[in-house]
């Protein structure tokens, strides 16, 4: 990876998992999270230019960048620019804010957004978060596991503490809210692409010979689309999981298992941190950026993360929890991430119902077929990685390519 990511072991699931209002983990709260930071640092700038690089500049206005940034520096103090132009950027998420003080430039900082609302700062000046976490990888984790006998859980218990229990539930209590408010809400999605909501309608279709696979798929794909949609709207909070782009993958899998199978919150709570141990590892070897890497980055870590989640509910054994989470990310590889218009709205909305899909068809899978696997998770992970560098930029979530350049 870049050298301005590398560091020792992970950091906690505080860091992945993360609360806030949509409609774009990297473009939004990454944003909107620097732009905080630097307007308590100097609350009485005369003047901020925050200037935007790279996928940032091009699809900032439909992902509401420059909003969120006026919105929380000052809508009088503030000014953007959108360069599209500059290439020698450290990150696609490039941001530069110049404080102004006197009518001179008193600061100024290049900040990144890798993803999932993480942002980092180039320079010593604000340190990135620890990382409580010594391993790095499945393989290492899956070894420890075996040798101590301990579930994924209990492995991110023993890391985090006892306390994560309590940071999880606010996770799952909005994951759960951001359903129950999309299966209600109606109406057209703002943007100028009229999409509307489709989730209360999936949710409450009923068919006379509906079958059980039939009620499942309507089920799960509404509760995909009721937390795609609050996002997309930016009416509510959402979790990162890892991004506000794929939030919706893993709740849906999530709430719907959950009601069949009549699981405490307990249960899903475990499932929570054993898929964001598998969300970790992707941040930390490879990236959740859909911008670095396509949406192979952002819905097939998300369909990685709600495979293994559900392998912990089925209680599945290690290896067939890795089995699932490989098979999840192997068949999003080359995925393109081309929001039409800068919005995300198409194909993001659907992609998250379809992936949800995806993460129980692979548990499935790998509930047969686990022990004839060849490819492990860590090679799938470094697999993505390097498939997205080798992505054009007009599909890292520029909107200058696919859909984005053949919609009209």
């Amino acid at each position: 990876m870049d050298s301005c990511f590398k560091g020792k072991g992970m950091e906690s699931l505080r860091e992945l998992y993360k609360i806030g209002v949509g409609p774009s983990s990297s473009h939004t709260m990454g944003p909107e999270r620097a732009a905080k930071i630097i307007s308590l640092k100097y609350p009485d700038a005369d003047k901020y230019v925050v200037t935007l690089y790279g996928s940032l500049a091009k699809t900032g206005i439909g992902h509401r960048t420059d909003y969120i940034i006026k919105k929380t520096l000052s809508e009088e103090k503030t000014e953007i620019i959108f360069d599209e132009n500059k290439t020698d950027i450290p990150h696609p998420n490039t941001m530069q804010f110049k404080v102004f003080k006197e009518g001179s430039i008193f600061n100024e900082f290049t900040v990144l957004s890798i993803g999932g609302g993480d942002i980092r700062f180039m320079g010593d000046d604000i340190k990135p978060p620890k990382r409580p976490y010594e391993l790095s990888t499945f393989s290492e984790i899956s070894e420890y596991c075996k040798a101590h006998d301990m579930r994924l859980w209990q492995y991110v218990e023993m890391v985090e503490g006892f306390e994560i229990w309590d940071f999880l539930q606010t996770i799952w209590d909005c994951m759960k809210n951001s359903i129950k408010e999309g299966v209600t809400a109606e109406g057209e999605i703002f943007g100028g692409l009229h999409v509307l909501r489709k989730a209360k309608q999936l949710y409450n279709y009923r068919h006379m010979d509906e079958l059980s696979e039939t009620k499942e798929n309507r089920l799960v794909c509404s509760y995909a689309f009721a937390v795609s949609e609050q996002n997309a709207s930016c009416n509510g909070k959402i979790v990162t999981a890892p991004t506000c782009g794929a939030s919706g993958v893993l709740p849906a899998v999530l709430k719907y298992t959950q009601d069949k199978r009549k699981l405490s919150d307990s249960d899903i709570l475990r499932a929570l941190a054993t898929g964001g141990l598998i969300g970790n590892i992707i941040k930390t070897n490879a990236s959740i950026s859909g911008a670095e890497a396509g949406c192979q980055a952002e819905i097939g870590s998300a369909c990685s993360m709600a495979a293994a989640a559900l392998g912990e509910l089925y209680e599945m054994d290690i290896d067939q929890i890795e089995y699932a989470a490989e098979v999840a990310m192997e068949h999003h590889l080359g995925l393109t991430c081309d929001p039409v218009k800068g919005l995300v709205q198409i194909p993001c909305i659907e992609r998250n119902a379809v992936a949800a899909m995806r993460a129980i068809n692979a548990v499935n899978l790998a509930n047969f077929l686990a022990g004839s696997r060849k490819i492990s998770f860590d090679l799938v992970v470094k697999t993505m990685y390097e498939t997205g560098k080798d992505l054009h930029n007009r599909y890292r979530e520029t909107s200058e390519g696919g859909l984005a350049k053949l919609y009209n």
